[in-house]
């Protein structure tokens, strides 16, 4: 069922993204009015490019980065990575959120065994990584939409897990299926958020890890304002602040979530350091979900089988793409193979037609 991809697209980034290596580790994109927003998961700022190109955009360009920290108070240092992993948007709200996870070191060819054993037993815990961050878009009128602490109209950028105490990870801590995977790092099927979609006042978070069973995990949270400002809060579910929603989507964790109508596209794809297979699933319905539910496998469809390389060219980012023949699906990638690295500044992400 692999599908043919039916462009590619351009994405040409600045001389600061290439040298923070953003270009080969985004993992996050959502399409806006006439501009694309996208993050990397090695730094803590969001990033706009503009459309180039007409009726089929085959570029985008002109790229601005905003750092979090100018928009909202961030629990670690202001040039530690949050490690964003999805972006939502909502109006004029853009939703990121952080991967809520703990880091393995990497091994490297360079290191000698004792090396290699030691880092592999050295885990580090990064408080910008327990974040959602809802950051106000100001569209004026006099060029493309941009990110702002405080919007003309009052509206302000918020987060929740300013402070570790109110993180999502926080409440996590007594779950009976989450909390003995707080310690895990991820790619090591710990917690590991890696996608999110907004749904009325509620917000679905997917889980790369942990995969339970063969289940994916999907989390639901309705973030309130909180009692600081630029803090946000978890608001009830009932007795619980958030909602728990099992899918079986073949043994993958999730790897990004986009809406499109009331069904929710789900991009799953391994939760270990692992290729594929990296699939397209359609939640039928997921937006009028309104108690827990496990949803098994005949409620999610297979959409796309989507490429992915050896070592290489992951994919990480999903948003529909509205055109004028039809919903299209844009899908960038994380550790890009070298086909997709046009030039040193340009990135090539992919269109697929939905069927």
């Amino acid at each position: 069922m692999h599908h043919e991809i039916e462009r590619r697209v351009a994405l040409r980034f600045h001389e600061e993204s290439v040298e923070a290596e953003t270009h080969v580790n985004i993992s996050a994109i959502r399409r806006d009015d006439g501009c694309l927003w996208l993050a990397g998961d090695e730094t803590a700022t969001v990033e706009r490019m503009h459309v180039a190109g007409g009726e089929h955009p085959d570029s985008y360009g002109e790229q601005r980065t905003f750092g979090l920290s100018d928009l909202i108070p961030l629990p670690g240092p202001a040039d530690e990575e949050a490690d964003i992993e999805g972006l939502g948007l909502d109006g004029d709200w853009l939703w990121a959120v952080g991967s809520h996870s703990l880091v393995r070191k990497k091994v490297k060819p360079k290191h000698d065994d004792t090396k290699a054993a030691k880092r592999l037993a050295k885990v580090r815990d990064e408080a910008n990584r327990h974040i959602v961050a809802r950051l106000a878009v100001e569209r004026d009128g006099g060029g493309p939409p941009r990110l702002v602490r405080e919007a003309s109209d009052g509206r302000r950028s918020a987060v929740l897990g300013a402070r570790r105490r109110d993180s999502l990870t926080e409440a996590l801590a007594e779950d009976p299926h989450l909390s003995p995977f707080l310690r895990i790092p991820a790619k090591d099927n710990g917690i590991d958020v890696e996608g999110i979609a907004v749904k009325g006042e509620n917000l679905f978070l997917g889980l790369r890890g942990p995969v339970l069973r063969g289940w994916a995990v999907l989390l639901e949270i309705t973030p309130v304002e909180g009692t600081e400002e630029g803090e946000l809060a978890l608001g009830k579910f009932g007795g619980s602040r958030y909602r728990k929603h099992f899918l079986d989507l073949g043994g993958l964790g999730i790897r990004d979530l986009c809406p499109h109508g009331d069904d929710l596209l789900v991009l799953a794809g391994p939760s270990m350091d692992l290729d594929g297979p990296v699939r397209l699933h359609r939640w039928q319905g997921a937006a009028k979900s309104e108690a827990p539910e496990v949803v098994r496998s005949a409620q999610l469809p297979v959409e796309l089988d989507l490429p992915h390389g050896a070592g290489d060219d992951h994919a990480e980012g999903i948003s529909v793409v509205s055109e004028s023949d039809g919903d299209k699906l844009f899908v960038v990638y994380d550790s890009p193979a070298a086909h997709r690295v046009a030039t040193e500044h340009v990135v090539l992400g992919d269109v697929f037609t939905l069927p």
